[in-house]
């Protein structure tokens, strides 16, 4: 039996998202490898320490696995994730650590799992991109035992004066001047990106008060290392044309190179928001 199709808006927002992780399956998780934190470990690794102890964990759009991947080895026993792309739940099933998780094509807000299934869910950079939080959070709850954790890592923006605001700066203006018919639909809900908004979100659902701290990754490299990783972070850039794409890109390598350090680098960083909450106790 087929699961209901979501609203159109909500439909739209997850076929773009499909698409883009079909074509690039595997590109999130070497975008976070590529950018650590100041202490060397990844915006996976400050998620994953939220969760410690959980020995049965679901990961809410968990892309190629690569969260999945790391639980494992630190000692998560039974392992879950849905993810909308085939594409890349095929290349999570590849990885030995997965062999035994069950990972399913699907909608956060339909999980097909059964009451109080897990002693964490997980979700890396996907909260916040997709529709209908409300109920996400409402089967968050119901697929969680009580006490259980839910932990999200959200976007925090760029750091003040570094490359990726400089490109976020130069990019706006492409944007404004695209086409109506390539504007890319809205993703998801603001409030959850931000604190307060996600307790709006997760108490309704029994969850009780939203913990918070940020993170700061740095994708910093030569400009020429750093425009590829950029061009993969943002969604933003599929509404560009070639030629848009290629006068953006002169720009920003231009720009940038005034900012090189001695060894060609520029710092380029990331504020990550991770976000954890407890369901209601039993």
């Amino acid at each position: 039996m087929n699961s209901p199709r979501p609203p159109a808006t909500a439909a739209a927002a997850e076929d773009f998202l499909r698409s883009i992780h079909n074509r690039i399956p595997g590109r999130q998780s070497v975008g976070v490898e590529r950018a650590p934190r100041a202490d060397g470990t990844t915006s996976y690794a400050a998620l994953a320490d939220e969760v410690a102890g959980a020995r049965r964990v679901l990961d809410l759009g968990c892309a190629d696995g690569a969260l999945l991947a790391l639980l494992a080895g630190r000692g998560a026993e039974t392992l879950a994730g849905v993810d909308l792309s085939a594409g890349e739940l095929e290349l999570a099933r590849a990885r030995p650590e997965l062999a035994g998780a069950e990972l399913r094509v699907g909608r956060a807000q339909q999980l097909p799992f059964g009451d109080g299934s897990f002693d964490a869910v997980v979700s890396h950079m996907a909260l916040m991109l997709m529709s209908d939080v409300d109920q996400v959070a409402a089967e968050a709850a119901r697929v969680l035992v009580p006490g259980g954790t839910l932990a999200v890592a959200v976007g925090g923006g760029a750091v003040e004066g570094e490359a990726v605001e400089l490109f976020l700066t130069l990019l706006r203006p492409y944007l404004k001047a695209a086409p109506a018919d390539r504007h890319m639909p809205r993703l998801g809900d603001r409030r959850s990106r931000t604190r307060e908004g996600l307790d709006e979100l997760l108490a309704p659902a029994g969850f009780g008060p939203v913990g918070w701290r940020t993170v700061t990754i740095d994708l910093g490299g030569t400009p020429a290392e750093l425009w590829p990783a950029l061009t993969v972070c943002f969604y933003d850039m599929t509404v560009l044309d070639e030629r848009q794409t290629a006068e953006l890109k002169a720009e920003f390598l231009a720009s940038a190179a005034g900012r090189q350090d001695a060894d060609g680098r520029i710092a380029a960083g990331m504020r990550i928001n991770i976000a954890t909450a407890r369901s209601a106790g039993s």
